[in-house]
């Protein structure tokens, strides 16, 4: 059992209360389950809201789940970008290998799911988060759980926290690169760090792996030249560690965020056939964890999969709602969504419609220019006082899945985001 569907569903036994933000004072005191029941649509809620495309999450479960089988690889979707069992629970269903977390309690909330196979794409030094590992791998032998170490100085510290454990934590080998995040600098730093683990009494290596999408942020011929030397040292590296016998009987090969999968693909996939690493069966994992979701901004700019790069693409999965609370000049509207509210780090919001089958269309070249707390700054270059009136609601594209879903404790999921008056079909609670 890759996760457990009952403890899963019983998330829809959860009683709503105020501390749900855009649900009506109505909804208190009722369960998930009984909110449903009534056949909410969206315009029973308050704004401004977030809401998740059932239709567009479906079609990019199943363009993910073939792309990876046909590419021959695994997925292990980063599950920090939604912190929702229920998207795990659909991500594993549709084929996932495992789940991918960033911290030691984000791994124990997965436990306490189910997951039975974790990648930690992280170093795990933190004591209490070290002797929980230590303590639920020795209690469930089918428990998989693969962190990661980068310094022969990790390694040590470690081994300090698990010296009185009686089990062996697998780990995997990180290699970074010039101006990237963790990982050791060069193939040279990572060769020794995996001596380090072959030596080790307390762990035993797993696999090696990295992140791509901390070297380029854009599709230009020098992001990709620099994605693509990374990727071959990983490879190097994996055959390297492979001749000199210090894997087990398996070996990972885990990268790829989702931005540049298909690099990762060209670059790796081959290694889970290859015939000439001592014999050692290899599994690609991919890590991408903004597929589910995809975007409006970020992602629909650098994907392969995104719209105009394959002929099955992903689709924008979350939309913001927000109203319009004032017109203080002809050319700017005031909406009651912020930066507490929508993700902003990776592009401003973009304008879409207007709600509903009567409102005006928001005019050609409006644009989102800020977001304060609690507000939006729409711009309306060229527009009239009747455009985007006090109570009209406006649906926007948002940017960076990662960064929207910690700001909703339950994000409602909407039939579709196009119709006229979306329904609501369901509630996914997040844990951060």
């Amino acid at each position: 059992m890759a996760i457990d569907n009952d403890v899963v569903a019983a998330l829809k036994d959860r009683v709503l209360g105020p501390e749900h933000k855009s649900l009506p004072p109505a909804a208190w005191g009722k369960t998930v389950r009984e909110f449903l029941a009534g056949a909410p649509h969206l315009d029973d809620l308050q704004t401004p809201v977030l809401t998740l495309d059932r239709s567009a999450m479906d079609s990019n479960l199943a363009v993910m789940a073939d792309w990876a089988r046909s590419a021959g690889v695994r997925l292990a979707p980063h599950g920090k970008t939604t912190m929702s069992p229920q998207l795990w629970g659909e991500q594993l269903t549709a084929g996932a290998w495992g789940i991918t977390l960033a911290t030691g309690w984000q791994a124990q909330v997965g436990r306490s799911f189910g997951l039975n196979r974790i990648m930690l794409a992280n170093a795990l030094t933190d004591p209490i988060g070290l002797r929980w590992a230590a303590a639920e791998s020795a209690a469930h032998p089918e428990f998989e759980l693969f962190s990661w170490v980068d310094g022969v100085d990790t390694v040590k510290e470690m081994e300090r926290h698990l010296e009185s454990a009686n089990v062996r934590l697998k780990v995997i080998v990180e290699l970074g690169g010039p101006h990237g995040r963790t990982g050791a600098r060069t193939v040279t730093e990572a060769l020794e760090v995996a001596e380090a683990v072959h030596n080790s009494s307390r762990l035993t290596l797993a696999g090696i792996g990295g992140y791509e999408g901390a070297l380029a942020h854009d599709r230009s011929a020098d992001g990709l030249a620099a994605v693509r030397r990374y990727l071959t040292e990983i490879a190097w590296l994996h055959r390297s560690i492979a001749e000199a016998g210090w894997y087990g009987d398996r070996a990972i090969v885990t990268a790829g965020g989702s931005a540049y999968p298909d690099l990762v693909v060209d670059h790796l996939a081959g290694l889970a056939d290859e015939e000439g690493a001592q014999g050692i069966p290899t599994t690609v994992v991919l890590r991408s964890g903004a597929y589910l979701i995809h975007d409006d901004g970020f992602y629909s700019g650098i994907s392969p999969l995104a719209a105009g790069r394959t002929d099955h693409p992903l689709r924008s999965a979350m939309h913001g709602w927000a109203r319009s609370v004032s017109r203080p000049e002809t050319e700017l509207a005031l909406l009651d969504a912020g930066k507490r509210d929508f993700p902003f780090d990776e592009g401003l919001p973009v304008p879409q419609r207007m709600a509903g089958p009567a409102v005006q269309p928001i005019p050609e070249g409006a644009t989102v220019t800020a977001l304060n707390d609690q507000h939006t700054f729409l711009r309306l270059p060229g527009g009239s006082a009747a455009d985007v009136p006090v109570g009209s609601v406006v649906r926007l594209g948002l940017s960076h899945p990662c960064t929207a879903f910690d700001k909703w404790r339950l994000i409602p999921v909407i039939d579709d985001s196009d119709a006229e008056r979306p329904r609501i079909v369901d509630f996914l609670p997040t844990f951060f």
